[in-house]
């Protein structure tokens, strides 16, 4: 696939529209790019590597995430109305559902690799893919993530928030505000033309520092195109590896952080819901951001 893709830039001229669908001539849009990563000497020892065209995404293709994220933060926004003591998961369920599809976007988890409901709501020591239930009911003292992707137009926003229940405990806002700090680490890392576990290793030293955990089994990855795309985003791994990370890639950052050990289990029930193996606490933030020349650009949040 990569000598195919040299080829064909070997025989791009400068006055050919791009390769990425932007409309513009070649020489106006990615022949600096290109010339740029031709330049780079990937190192196999790390596990360094090229990121796919498909990945990079035009002015069109953002401007598509950004509407689609416009829904998927007001539905998360609305959720700061609906969380509180006595409701069940479902209803909150079927209110983003409805928020969503009435703005004329899909709920993205609905149906997604046979997930049953429309969003993801993981409760106390649930670290993710909790299934909205009417048996589930919020109790003070909760803590929870709430985790909502949008589809609109064939664009794809993700992003997810903690939220509580009346009065929580001093570890559970400890965890919160701690998770949230590691989530911008992470984004305040994510550089162009750096590699994508630079993320991974400003979030796992801010977890160990605060003498917190890092789930290592799940993470974040692209999106834009589709709900999930390269690459795996790992919280918690060595600077300078995976893949480079270069202007117009689209990935989540979203460490799921536990009070205790790192390890989680998957209900052997719904095959769904994550929790921590020891039953400790786990916290959760989540955005969207787009990869530019000055730095990350938060589209989804």
């Amino acid at each position: 696939m990569l000598k195919i893709f040299r080829e064909m830039l070997l025989n791009m001229k400068r006055n050919d529209p791009c390769w990425c669908g932007s409309g513009k001539k070649y020489k106006k849009c990615h022949a600096d790019f290109d010339a740029r990563l031709e330049e780079i000497k990937f190192i196999k020892a790390k596990n360094q590597v090229r990121p796919p065209k498909r990945l990079i995404n035009n002015a069109q293709d953002i401007e598509g995430i950004k509407r689609a994220a416009v829904i998927n933060t007001g539905a998360l926004d609305l959720m700061n109305e609906l969380v509180k003591e006595g409701v069940d998961t479902l209803t909150l369920n079927d209110a983003a559902h409805e928020f969503i599809v009435s703005h004329g976007g899909h709920p993205s988890c609905l149906g997604f690799e046979g997930f049953p409901k429309s969003i993801c709501i993981s409760i106390n020591n649930v670290v993710c893919h909790g299934i909205p239930s009417r048996k589930e009911i919020l109790k003070a003292g909760d803590i929870l993530n709430i985790d909502i992707t949008t589809d609109l137009d064939g664009y794809f926003a993700d992003a997810s928030r903690m939220y509580t229940v009346g009065e929580i405990s001093a570890e559970a806002r400890r965890l919160i505000d701690v998770t949230h700090d590691i989530m911008e680490a992470g984004i305040a890392a994510a550089e162009a033309w750096h590699f994508v576990g630079d993320i991974g290793a400003a979030c796992g030293k801010m977890a160990h520092d605060n003498g917190y955990s890092v789930v290592i089994d799940l993470g974040g990855h692209g999106v834009g195109k589709k709900f999930h795309l390269e690459p795996f985003v790992s919280h918690d791994c060595k600077a300078d590896t995976g893949m480079l990370m270069v202007p117009g890639m689209v990935l989540t950052v979203e460490p799921m952080i536990n009070a205790g050990k790192y390890k989680v289990v998957v209900d052997s029930d719904d095959r769904w819901t994550v929790r921590t193996a020891d039953g400790s606490l786990s916290a959760q933030w989540e955005k969207t951001i787009l990869i530019t020349e000055k730095g990350a650009e938060v589209l989804a949040s």
